[in-house]
């Protein structure tokens, strides 16, 4: 099927609403994390976490980078992951 110009017409994420609560209804501990210091992939269970009142950072298995910085406020999480490059969530 070719593509056409509708198919580039942006929408708000409500659009993906669905698409994300699938997502964040899942058990993250088994997602894949890909750290961009070192490109070692890891398991989110497996990666070092080091937490306190100020939230939690994790920490890569392989170069320690801190691939994702975590703080829970009043209003709900703050994720932070310009250490990963990506994260791998299985179906």
């Amino acid at each position: 099927m070719a593509e056409t110009a509708l198919d580039f017409i942006p929408v708000d994420g409500n659009a993906v609403a669905g698409d994300l609560s699938g997502l964040f209804a899942r058990d993250v501990t088994t997602a894949m994390i890909c750290c961009g210091g070192c490109g070692a992939s890891a398991e989110m269970g497996s990666v070092r976490v080091y937490g306190g009142a100020m939230g939690s950072i994790f920490r890569c298995v392989t170069c320690d980078t801190i691939v994702v910085r975590m703080v829970r406020t009043p209003r709900g999480f703050a994720i932070d992951m310009r250490g990963a490059t990506h994260l791998l969530v299985r179906a």
